[in-house]
């Protein structure tokens, strides 16, 4: 790290859970976000001002008037430009040193199995972690399958009305319970924000905490969500971390 970069981190850096050690696992480290909207514009800024090295964003939507009242990166002026270059910009201005990607597009399985190959192509000590920002089952699934398949770190995170979630995969971990564990059959019936409604810090909340669960994957500190689901009612402000457990028989992760 140049004078800059210890000025810049040094907040973390004199954590002792971080210190330089874990700065440095963190500049060399790639995220994967999907989704760049209500929670992966807070993911994506956290892990960029926070000095995550590479990201790499995929969303094929645009930016819509109705998003602005939750998805902090955007802006009246990003209005019908697509999230992953709104985002991108926003974090060049937040962090100019983070090298960002942005895929404008949805991407089907194999090329995101792709990408995920790519990154872990990199130096031996390189984190590569994905963050599923999205709002929807099929997509989910698909994420989470290509995590199993290729022993990656997943944090998933949803949010919905005044209610929201988070879970860890982490392949590090003996029999850690993968997202198709806990929703084996699910389907989508129009559970999005659209549909139901969200209030704006929701996002927030849940994205920030998929952004503190990435950055201890990549330190390699503290204990992560794997293996639980934390489930927060803003309404009553009532926090619940549940044990999950493998599913012997899940069709993602299980023999």
């Amino acid at each position: 790290m140049n004078n800059d970069e210890l000025l810049r981190y040094s907040r973390q850096i004199m954590l002792p859970e971080i210190e330089i050690e874990g700065q440095e696992k963190l500049l060399r480290a790639t995220a994967i976000i999907v989704g760049a909207g209500g929670l992966g514009c807070p993911v994506g800024l956290y892990l960029a001002s926070a000095g995550i090295g590479n990201l790499i964003i995929i969303d094929d939507d645009d930016v819509d008037l109705s998003n602005l009242q939750r998805q902090i990166a955007h802006g009246v002026d990003d209005i019908g430009v697509n999230k992953t270059t709104s985002l991108a910009n926003t974090i060049e201005q937040l962090n100019p040193t983070v090298s960002v990607r942005a895929i404008p597009s949805r991407v089907s399985s194999t090329e995101f199995a792709s990408l995920i190959a790519e990154s872990h192509h990199a130096a031996d000590d390189h984190v590569t972690i994905v963050l599923d920002c999205t709002d929807n089952f099929e997509t989910r699934f698909m994420i989470n399958q290509t995590c199993v398949n290729s022993r990656t770190p997943l944090v998933s995170g949803a949010a919905i009305r005044l209610e929201g979630q988070v879970m860890v995969y982490d392949p590090a971990i003996v029999d850690c319970a993968c997202y198709q564990c806990l929703y084996q059959n699910a389907s989508d019936q129009q559970l999005n924000c659209a549909e139901n409604g969200v209030a704006a810090p929701v996002v927030g909340i849940i994205g920030s905490i998929q952004a503190m669960e990435a950055i201890k994957i990549i330190v390699g500190t503290g204990e992560t969500l794997a293996g639980h689901l934390l489930i927060a009612d803003m309404k009553s402000m009532d926090w619940r971390k549940l044990k999950l457990p493998k599913n012997p028989a899940c069709s993602a992760c299980g023999h």
